[in-house]
């Protein structure tokens, strides 16, 4: 059966809600309407899935076609629903090839203290100054598979609800809590306050290696990420509890952002998987 959507004969690129979900493109615009695009079949699905608000949803004659359960399912969690053409679309979506389906969604980030107020769990990101999109929704996917208890963005850091970061995350944005606008200091503060430690990943600290074989990443872990091209300054470093270094076992002058947090994540979730399930008394 054919899906129905408002709008039959189709939204041009003047309609004021074409014209409104243009803008989310900008961070300020963003931030005043709190609200953000998620494009794509995947990313729609888990916003649906995790109970974000979808405002509105705009599909084109194939992406009707394509994903009908999808487009009724946000019909029923109360988008509205407005067909567009392939060039409307284009306009809209951020990506060369569009997938026919693009939303609007409220903002999802939590502030840092309803994060922390029944405890952050065992292991956190904070990003300092990160200011790629595809590194950071890279890591943010990372820390969710890891099982992360969440991920904080601070000052100076990119926008999470960047149309690049939502899509490096594929879907992950919606498995775990956000947190935006705190400074790195009251973020470190908060995330020690709560019992965690805050290990920051940089070169010249202790091995990785050295730190697990140590048991010091047995426990609640925050990891702290600097910038891409000059990682963390002493400032920030000084928040820490400790630098730990990611060993180099070839020839590689380093590893970028995105494999050096999945590095540092995985050691700590699997040193906390096997501290769990060592017999009592070890």
């Amino acid at each position: 059966m054919p899906v129905t959507v408002d709008h039959a004969m189709g939204l041009g690129s003047r309609s004021p809600r074409v014209r409104a979900a243009r803008q989310l493109t900008k961070r300020a615009l963003r931030q005043r309407a709190r609200a953000f695009l998620v494009e794509g079949p995947q990313a729609v699905r888990e916003a649906l899935a995790s109970g974000a608000r979808l405002a509105e949803l705009f599909v084109t004659g194939a992406g009707a076609a394509r994903y009908g359960v999808l487009i009724e399912q946000a019909r029923d969690q109360g988008a509205a629903v407005h067909q567009v053409g392939d060039g409307v679309m284009a306009e809209l979506a951020q990506t060369v090839t569009p997938q026919g389906l693009l939303g609007v969604c409220d903002f999802i980030d939590v502030p840092l203290d309803g994060f922390l107020a029944n405890g952050p769990g065992r292991l956190a990101v904070l990003l300092a100054h990160v200011r790629d999109p595809g590194n950071a929704g890279t890591v943010l996917r990372t820390a969710d598979a890891a099982g992360a208890d969440g991920v904080l963005f601070s000052t100076a850091s990119v926008d999470p609800y960047n149309g690049k970061c939502v899509r490096a995350t594929a879907g992950s944005l919606f498995h775990l809590p956000v947190v935006t606008g705190a400074s790195p200091a009251e973020a470190v503060a908060a995330l020690r306050s709560a019992g965690m430690r805050v290990l920051a990943a940089d070169g010249r600290g202790r091995s990785l290696d050295e730190a697990a074989a140590a048991g010091d990443l047995d426990g609640p872990t925050a990891w702290l990420f600097g910038n891409e091209a000059w990682g963390l300054p002493g400032d920030l470093l000084a928040l820490a509890d400790e630098a730990v270094a990611v060993p180099i076992y070839g020839r590689a002058e380093s590893l970028n952002l995105a494999a050096a947090a999945a590095v540092c994540l995985y050691r700590s979730a699997q040193a906390q998987r096997a501290g769990a399930a060592a017999p009592a008394g070890r």
